[in-house]
């Protein structure tokens, strides 16, 4: 669900050294915003950033960059960068962006991304919407564009409805389903080193199983 509009928004995020922008500029020359040659993680639709920044904390020799779509979303994230930049804490290894995910093969360039975090995407019920879901064939096939040779897509949803329809959508992509759980967090081999986002945590403390799949090509 879309925030309300947050006044100031577009010119907090603007004016941020968090947010990366000029996009189409730094295609193919993404390791040179973080200045090193690490692998690239990212994470579309980010929401308000906390999966991104405790992975960030976790791996500092990995890369991350997390994508939001609107400004009073991404707005949060940011806000709590700033926070941890005060503390001491904020990672050098997470930049935000702002931008429609379907613009993804217009700002990366092939084999520039190692891996791709979809976590708790909109679902966009109605069928006639299928196509905008992160986890459609349409979007495998700009994850292709992007994703070096052995990068893979890693999905979790508490949706049923849509983790069935993205283990569907993976085999008509073409792409191979490398692993998958209708429980997370009751499967131990799946559930080791997982990072909880908020609404993973909201949702599983309501008794809501979490589903998780992991695809590569």
């Amino acid at each position: 669900m879309r925030l309300r509009n947050i006044p100031g928004a577009k010119e907090t995020i603007e004016n941020n050294r968090f947010v990366v922008h000029e996009l189409q500029e730094k295609r193919g020359n993404w390791k040179e915003v973080f200045g090193n040659s690490n692998p690239i993680h990212i994470e579309v639709g980010m929401g308000k950033g906390r999966f991104l920044m405790e992975m960030a904390d976790l791996n500092p020799e990995i890369n991350y960059l997390g994508i939001e779509m609107y400004d009073s979303v991404l707005l949060r994230a940011v806000q709590k960068m700033e926070e941890k930049a005060e503390e001491g804490t904020a990672p050098e290894n997470l930049r935000f962006i702002r931008m429609d995910a379907r613009e993804l093969p217009l700002i990366f360039d092939k084999n520039e991304i190692d891996r791709i975090y979809l976590n708790f995407s909109d679902p966009w019920p109605k069928e006639r919407h299928a196509k905008r879901r992160l986890t459609s064939r349409q979007f495998f096939q700009r994850y292709d564009q992007i994703l070096a040779p052995r990068g893979v897509v890693e999905f979790k949803t508490d949706n049923r409805p849509l983790f069935e329809f993205s283990l569907e959508e993976t085999e008509e992509a073409g792409w191979k389903l490398m692993a998958h759980t209708f429980d997370l967090h009751h499967d131990p081999s799946m559930n080791e080193g997982n990072v909880m986002t908020e609404y993973e945590e909201k949702f599983s403390s309501m008794g809501n199983p979490i589903y998780k799949m992991i695809a590569g090509r």
